[in-house]
């Protein structure tokens, strides 16, 4: 089942068993995100997959920014995190984007549809600096960029 998740809780534990973030760090995030709302899988009343849908714009359009995806280490390659960028997709009248934190996530989006590229410096969000902050870190990328899609 795919829902919105507003359980805090919920998220810290999915997000730090997977980035390895702090509490305090990922409850300032939750705590201060203005625009922005956690879509998540749920398997057996647990939410096992994640991503944050945040309120962005690219040039002049309006978006939805995916940040902070993650599926817990057992529940790997079922599928679910392709369902929430579909449904996230079909649900929404916004492109979606995102920054892939690593080289082998460029494929990985762009079989699920986000076949377009802009410039890091063409996304902006209406977010305080150390969110903005949180929006821009976690990717290794040399030359990072913006995948769009849907």
């Amino acid at each position: 089942m795919i829902k919105f998740c507003d359980n805090k809780e919920e998220i810290i534990s999915l997000w730090s068993s997977v980035f390895g973030d702090s509490d305090e760090e990922i409850s300032f995030f939750i705590d201060n995100l203005k625009n922005g709302k956690c879509l998540a899988y749920y398997e057996k009343g647990k939410a096992v997959s994640m991503f944050f849908l945040v309120d962005c714009r690219v040039g002049e359009k309006k978006g939805k920014y995916i940040y902070a995806a993650c599926t817990l280490k057992e529940y790997e390659g079922r599928g679910y995190m392709s369902r929430l960028i579909d449904y996230a997709g079909k649900n929404f009248n916004e492109f979606l984007c995102l920054i892939p934190a690593n080289e082998s996530l460029i494929d990985f989006y762009s079989q699920r549809g986000f076949d377009k590229t802009a410039e890091i410096s063409e996304l902006t969000f209406n977010e305080n600096d150390e969110i903005i902050e949180y929006l821009f870190e976690g990717y290794e990328l040399k030359k990072p960029l913006v995948m769009l899609g849907w």
